[in-house]
């Protein structure tokens, strides 16, 4: 596992602007030449032992992550967890895990047969949280667990990276308000999450959050290829609380919605 915390992110994002282009052209067009501020980065997995969310998380917390937050999002039928380093300057991370067994037969035959192909070494490796798909799946599978789960769908199809990172508004020179930075991103192309409005959140809950719709790639299946939705990035404003510092945590009815950034653009 990893040892050096800013080796570790910079592992994930090189590999994540591989599947999201749009995200260093807007990391450009914020960050007028300054550095980058990552508020949080997300991962996605399925609840069974060998990849579940402990996994994914121990590589973290094997470099200082502590747990901070639970999740529950029952309609999309996944819990999650956040965890944040000792320097708050590090980012946070978001790691949610699909609830595998409230699916029908035929999905979670499909997620089980996935993962039976899974190496455990291999997810011990420094490189799994940025190492993609350890399985063959071939197009019928990807559509059997799209038409249940987009997310499902999306794991299967992509595998173990970054799903997106966050770029913290409190931080960028050249922006204060999240419509200021919405409105950037829309006038040079970019399409938002629109699911409950282009800004999730507000200053009463501490948070706002929005999102660009994920990039789409051609992905290799076992008998083809499709293009599909890859990676998206995230914009949050964090607003004080009442001891004067920031809230750190995150807002489940908020990120129920970011979690549609990968949906296929109707």
């Amino acid at each position: 596992m990893h040892t050096d915390v800013n080796a570790l992110f910079a592992a994930l994002w090189q590999d994540y602007i591989n599947m999201t282009p749009s995200a260093d052209n807007i990391h450009q067009l914020l960050s007028k030449g300054e550095p980058i501020i990552n508020d949080h980065i997300a991962l996605r997995t399925f609840n069974i032992a060998k990849v579940n969310l402990s996994v994914l998380a121990a590589h973290f917390e094997s470099i200082g992550y502590v747990a901070c937050g639970d999740y529950n999002f029952e309609q999309k039928k996944l819990v999650a967890k956040h965890f944040e380093h000792p320097d708050p300057n590090q980012p946070k991370v978001f790691i949610s895990e699909l609830l595998v067994e409230e699916f029908s037969q035929a999905a979670q035959t499909i997620i089980h047969g996935l993962i039976d192909q899974v190496d455990v070494a291999d997810t011990k490796a420094d490189n799994f949280l940025y190492s993609g798909r350890h399985w063959q799946v071939d197009l019928a599978s990807y559509n059997t667990l799209l038409a249940e789960s987009e997310y499902a769908a999306w794991v299967a199809a992509i595998g173990y990276r970054a799903n997106h990172f966050t770029v913290s508004i409190n931080a960028l020179p050249e922006f204060e308000k999240i419509e200021a930075v919405n409105e950037a991103l829309k006038g040079a192309g970019f399409t938002l999450n629109t699911s409950g409005g282009e800004v999730k959140g507000s200053p009463e809950v501490l948070l706002e959050q929005s999102s660009t719709m994920a990039d789409r790639m051609v992905v290799d299946f076992t008998d083809g290829e499709l293009e599909i939705p890859t990676c998206f990035y995230e914009f949050a404003r964090r607003y004080p609380m009442a001891d004067g510092n920031l809230y750190t945590g995150f807002v489940a009815a908020s990120a129920d919605k970011i979690f549609e950034s990968t949906n296929a653009a109707g």
